[in-house]
């Protein structure tokens, strides 16, 4: 293997794992020094009780300031300032963040703003724009997917701009992270397969992309490995704990490697997608995945091989000869895709224009496709592609991606 000239990684989130493990959260918290931490949650997570599970776990031994459950499904920017004024106002002095995604990065916007002393998170957008350290932020996730609860990342939607921000900073990793299987017991199927590919989707780009090194390495083959191993014996049976916490494992073994390694293009046209169409991102990685392996196939093509083992496992991997393994990585996963199709009755598309919403309207008209590539050309993910990718060749991919066929390689630049 070859070691890069110059990498940099860092992990200083504290992970607490195991099936009791929320039983800590006082003793974490007395560690820290928090005295009344504000609860960010969502709608769903409240009403499936799992708020319930948090607060019995600390046994009347954490005072809560408030619980506020308005997180949309996307994290939205006025919902990251309101919140931010409820911290002050109910004095609170640390964030414990319980949910999926949108709901950690909700509260790593809001820990910015009253960290700061700002009214506004617009005023630190993009990186570098943090100096110093943040208040106690503790994550507990509810999906096994974003690996937010570990990653220097928060991505928050200008819902009136259709525009999704990233904020980047080694002050928005969070103080401990808490991994219990409880968290994710009752998660819907087509949820548990679109946010496990979206933590694949993190695994293999970290791997693949330009910023890769050493350490994030293997911190994506593990998460890889694991997510082939767990991921169909939760959708056979649900009720799997042992399965369930080794896919908040993965998640969170995939969102340390990409935090480190950053993504590329599924990010790059995922965001925008989700930014134009409210489509989850979870959806868009599992669409958009194999599209951006093929699409970058000839420029990274020995590290897309190389997949084949934690994705396919030892037989597969020894079966395969060495200059069909990368094409064999990308059927596995469309493979894997169609597989969840199945499990989850269709809810889990594979391609854009299976994309529907609860009345069946489509949720990603063709016609946006042109909105979608041209918002795609202003994300930070597009630098870390192997592949330079253009308006016309955003546009290629997303028709392909829309109507569930393969790339034309011939059509792709050698350039």
């Amino acid at each position: 293997m070859d070691i890069p000239a110059y990498y940099e990684f860092c992990c200083r989130v504290k992970t607490v794992s195991g099936h009791h493990c929320l039983e800590k959260i006082p003793e974490i918290l007395d560690d820290l020094g928090v005295r009344l931490p504000l609860i960010i949650t969502d709608k769903g997570v409240f009403e499936a009780g799992l708020i319930n599970v948090v607060n019995s776990s600390m046994k009347d031994r954490v005072k809560i300031g408030s619980v506020e459950t308005d997180v949309p499904p996307d994290s939205d920017l006025t919902v990251v300032n309101r919140l931010a004024r409820v911290y002050r106002e109910k004095g609170c002095d640390a964030i414990i963040a319980v949910g999926g995604g949108s709901v950690l990065d909700t509260a790593k916007g809001v820990n910015i703003v009253v960290s700061e002393n700002a009214t506004d998170l617009m005023a630190f957008t993009g990186a570098g724009a943090l100096k110093r350290p943040l208040r106690p932020l503790i994550a507990i996730p509810t999906t096994s997917g974003t690996g937010s609860e570990v990653t220097l990342v928060a991505v928050i939607a200008d819902h009136e701009k259709e525009k999704k921000m990233l904020f980047t900073s080694y002050f928005l990793l969070p103080d401990v992270a808490l991994l219990d299987p409880r968290m994710t017991m009752g998660l819907p199927p087509v949820i548990t397969s679109t946010t496990a590919i979206d933590a694949l989707s993190h695994a293999v780009e970290a791997f693949t992309c330009l910023a890769k090194n050493p350490l994030s390495d293997a911190y994506a083959r593990s998460a890889m490995t694991l997510i082939r191993d767990n991921l169909f014996k939760v959708m056979e049976k649900p009720d799997d704990k042992e399965s369930r916490l080794a896919l908040a494992v993965a998640a969170n073994l995939a969102g340390v490697a990409f935090s480190n390694a950053m993504v590329g293009m599924v990010h790059t046209l995922g965001h925008s997608v989700g930014a134009v169409c409210r489509v989850p991102h979870g959806m868009c990685m599992a669409i958009l995945l194999p599209y951006g392996l093929e699409y970058n196939l000839h420029r990274n093509g020995q590290f897309t091989s190389e997949l084949l083992l934690p994705l396919g496992g030892e037989q597969i991997y020894a079966r395969i000869p060495r200059h069909r393994r990368a094409e064999k990585v990308i059927s596995l996963i469309r493979e894997m895709n169609d597989r969840l199709f199945r499990l989850t009755g269709g809810k889990h598309a594979r391609c854009f224009k299976e994309v529907t919403d609860a009345t069946g309207n489509a949720l990603v008209p063709r016609d946006k496709l042109k909105e979608i590539a041209r918002k795609a050309m202003g994300d930070g993910s597009i630098f870390y592609n192997p592949e330079d990718l253009d308006m016309d060749d955003a546009m290629m991919v997303l028709i392909h991606a829309w109507e569930g066929t393969p790339l034309n390689r011939d059509l792709i630049r050698k350039g």
